[in-house]
């Protein structure tokens, strides 16, 4: 059974919510061995770099839209992309219940030219982001398609959180 932290407001807390929803932040993604930092703040703005689909540290889904991966499995790889931002955010704060507004989300799908259906894939990020934060989650949003991505993974995905200001 998993346990339940509530908030202030008496809701579940926004990392509980994606336990249910079946992610995890502690299996999502690999520590960043990168020239670059995986989040950057900006005040009370979170820069997310672009994150890959990556479950225990392997990407999943590895390919191209419109070729050899399915929508269904690129929404899967975009969701599992987003959690890792989440988890970044997570490491620059300490707790997910700091974000007060997912402000953006970009989603680069690995396609075919002849792929149109790049928003069908970022849909799935747009209703979890909705789905665990709510008003909150409701976020301006980028989908584009490319002809390939870092890894062969075939969706890649990058945020910009509004996080409370620490005191």
């Amino acid at each position: 059974m998993i346990e339940t932290v509530k908030t202030k407001e008496g809701e579940m807390n926004y990392e509980n919510k994606l336990l249910l929803e079946g992610y995890s932040l502690e299996n999502s993604g690999r520590a960043n061995k990168r020239p670059f930092e995986s989040a950057v703040r900006s005040g009370n703005l979170i820069f997310v770099s672009g994150h890959a689909g990556r479950l225990n540290g392997e990407l999943i889904n590895k390919g191209i839209v419109g070729a050899n991966v399915s929508v269904e499995q690129a929404q899967e790889t975009a969701k599992a992309a987003f959690v890792n931002c989440l988890r970044a955010v997570k490491e620059q704060v300490g707790d997910l219940d700091k974000i007060t507004k997912i402000v953006n989300i970009k989603g680069y799908v690995a396609s075919t030219p002849e792929f149109t259906d790049h928003p069908k894939v970022m849909d799935a990020v747009t209703e979890l982001a909705n789905k665990i934060f709510g008003e909150a989650g409701k976020h301006s949003r980028v989908a584009l398609g490319m002809s390939s991505l870092p890894g062969g993974t075939s969706v890649e995905v990058e945020i910009v959180v509004e996080v409370c200001n620490e005191k």
